[in-house]
């Protein structure tokens, strides 16, 4: 039994560093085997598909983050007014950094899969997460809606994937862009830090009153 579980850590853990650098579709499942030392069979026995391998994969910090998360917006609705969206996304800073306890530089890790998985189109990634999450997600929107509701809903989705897209982008680029910002500016900040100087951004977008075309 030991050696199974140990295969399949294997495999998880060589398709999670293949995913986050090199993307899901750029990744073969040969590629896989060879980095986890496996043969394709071990794979197909686990797994069944690299379509399920993906969804375990990202499972792997969806189980831990969608619950905690929803926990944290929930405990904001005891309050007695509603919380802003500072206060809603800044909840989501504990259940990110309680990644890293799940892989070493699990914040990022994460944050680049779900990137990938727009990016790519894995049409299967959001039928995943909808149907296994959904909930939690419903939590974390209807909260953000009670926040803004001067936003219409179609508006309001544009903007929450508008928002994903910038702290996608920005932790995927942290290792970069810290390395000028310590040396433009002489700022030293660790993954809670830019977390936390991208959130007044991110609620001031969502919050800002939509315009007429016309």
């Amino acid at each position: 039994m030991a050696g199974r579980t140990d295969t399949k850590t294997r495999i998880l853990d060589a398709a999670e560093k293949l995913f986050a650098e090199r993307g899901f579709s750029e990744t073969s499942l040969r590629l896989i085997t060879s980095k986890a030392e496996v043969n394709l069979a071990s794979v197909n026995y686990h797994f069944g598909s690299k379509k399920e391998l993906i969804r375990a994969v990202l499972a792997r910090y969806l189980d831990v983050f969608m619950p905690t998360a929803a926990s944290e917006i929930k405990r904001l609705h005891l309050a007695p007014e509603h919380a802003s969206l500072n206060e809603i996304f800044s909840a989501l800073i504990k259940p990110l950094l309680e990644l890293n306890k799940v892989r070493n530089g699990g914040t990022i890790i994460f944050l680049q899969l779900l990137g990938r998985g727009y990016i790519e189109s894995q049409g299967h990634l959001r039928w995943f997460i909808t149907t296994h999450y959904g909930q939690h997600l419903t939590t974390f929107v209807q909260a953000v809606s009670a926040s803004a509701p001067h936003i219409p809903p179609a508006e309001m989705f544009w903007r929450l994937h508008f928002t994903l897209g910038t702290i996608v982008f920005t932790m995927a680029s942290a290792d970069a862009l810290n390395e000028i910002a310590a040396s433009d500016y002489g700022e030293h900040n660790n993954t809670e830090a830019i977390i936390r100087k991208v959130i007044p951004y991110m609620a001031a977008g969502v919050a800002v009153p939509v315009t007429s075309n016309e």
